[in-house]
């Protein structure tokens, strides 16, 4: 082969190219740069939920797997209809729950629904409903009243009631939020 020619380029090569691209340092950078990232994500802004229990059906299933936004509140407050994770002790136990009252307001139960204020809420994620009653709480102003959606077990099995804004880690991004 004359000087200048270009060299025929083996399998090797292609798989060489595939693998590590044309530039090894360059795709080196890259892959670090994506691990650090998927570090930073997973350690700091999106934490795994793992659900026990069937009060988020059907929703969240049971043993499923689910992940809190971190960031989701720096910038605003926890809203009615956004499923929530909540320190329940510690930093390894959190609650998946749904806010159903903010601060200020007056939850009640009555024939199974949620009255805020005494107006009847419309709640679609609801599946099935039961004959859950409770007297009028009025929330302070940093709490948040949260329950699960699968109201058709009796209201004593639920962990649902008062959390406080400091409790609230984040939002629930996947799946069952819109």
């Amino acid at each position: 082969m004359e000087q200048g020619e270009a060299q025929p380029r083996g399998f090797l090569y292609w798989v060489r190219v595939v693998a590590i691209g044309r530039r090894p340092k360059r795709t080196l950078l890259r892959i670090l740069l994506l691990v650090l990232v998927t570090v930073v994500t997973f350690k700091f802004v999106l934490i795994p939920v793992r659900v026990t229990g069937i009060s988020m059906e059907p929703t969240y299933h049971n043993h499923s797997i689910n992940f809190i936004n971190r960031l989701s509140y720096l910038r605003s407050e926890p809203r009615h209809g956004d499923v929530v994770g909540i320190r329940y002790a510690g930093d390894h136990v959190m609650l998946l729950k749904r806010i159903v009252g903010t601060p200020g307001e007056t939850i009640s139960y009555s024939g199974g629904y949620v009255h805020i204020n005494g107006v009847r809420q419309e709640e679609p994620y609801l599946k099935k409903f039961t004959d859950w009653e409770m007297d009028g709480k009025t929330l302070g102003p940093d709490e948040y009243y949260v329950v699960g959606d699968n109201r058709s077990m009796p209201r004593e099995l639920h962990e649902e009631g008062v959390a406080m804004r400091w409790r609230i880690v984040g939002k629930a991004v996947w799946p069952g939020n819109k």
